[in-house]
């Protein structure tokens, strides 16, 4: 097991009657990152990903089998227009013997609270977000996975990160540089998709609903002492055209995403001097 300030949090002396045992597994109310039937749940974000989103569960099983880790994919389609569903519905069909779970919501409900709400459903011990758009290489998803165990959180970092702009970069780096300020962390990157506990994601998931609540959650789990480790991978950039993440929504979503940060770090070093 890691060595993990974070993972005290649970320590405690628990009595139970013989009647709230049978309810409940004593041993997991300290210990709750012990057991689970998968060491994987991989959540795939889907929204239109009619192009790609074969691609990329191609990917992720063909990554799990190579690695060795035993895992569960759950595809949450957020009301796609193109005939996304349809092409996961016939995957399963086609792969009966993978563990794939496909939720079609009948309300768009956005990347961040499907991220949550996926955690909820999923049965990995581990919890990791693979967006439909095949961004990323088998090679890196072996990468990361194989460094499961190593740390609390498994943090992926590209440098550079191909297809973008220096424009791109130089905020890319900018916001880094903002986070690790405001924190006195010293990571590379903060949107890489981190393999995080996930049941830490169910117990302090993000406040935020935009482009940064990986940010977020990744440093709130630092800030509580569970460990990690930056592992350098590559990705490709699929989508073409003008990139999302540079709209004004996504951009004030950011700025939302850096005033929680800042506040919760004010909030630690008030608190923490008592």
């Amino acid at each position: 097991m890691v060595d993990s300030s974070g993972r005290g949090y649970w320590l405690a002396d628990v009595t139970a009657s013989p009647a709230a045992a049978e309810f409940h597994d004593v041993a997991k109310t300290t210990r709750p990152y012990d057991s689970a039937p998968v060491d994987i749940t991989f959540f795939v974000s889907c929204y239109n990903e009619a192009a790609h989103i074969v691609e990329t569960l191609d990917t992720i099983c063909g990554a799990a089998q190579e690695a060795g880790v035993s895992f569960e994919v759950l595809v949450i389609d957020d009301c796609s227009k193109d005939n996304s569903t349809e092409l996961v519905q016939k995957y399963i069909a086609d792969h009966p013997d993978l563990n794939i779970l496909l939720r079609a919501n009948k309300k768009n409900r956005g990347l961040a609270q499907n991220y949550i709400d996926g955690a909820f459903i999923g049965r990995g011990r581990y919890y990791r977000l693979i967006c439909g758009d095949s961004s990323e290489p088998k090679e890196s998803v072996v990468t990361i996975l194989r460094a499961l165990g190593e740390a609390d959180c498994i943090v992926p970092y590209y440098d550079p990160l191909p297809g973008r702009t220096v424009w791109r970069h130089a905020l890319s780096k900018g916001y880094t540089l903002i986070i690790n300020g405001i924190t006195g962390n010293k990571l590379r990157y903060y949107n890489g998709l981190p393999v995080h506990l996930r049941h830490n994601v169910m117990r302090w998931h993000t406040n935020t609903r935009g482009f940064g609540f990986q940010a977020e959650i990744l440093c709130l789990l630092l800030d509580l002492g569970f460990t990690y480790k930056e592992v350098a991978v590559v990705a490709t950039e699929q989508r073409q055209g003008k990139s999302n993440a540079l709209t004004l929504r996504n951009m004030l979503s950011v700025a939302h995403t850096i005033i929680e940060i800042a506040n919760r770090r004010i909030s630690s070093l008030i608190y923490s001097s008592r």
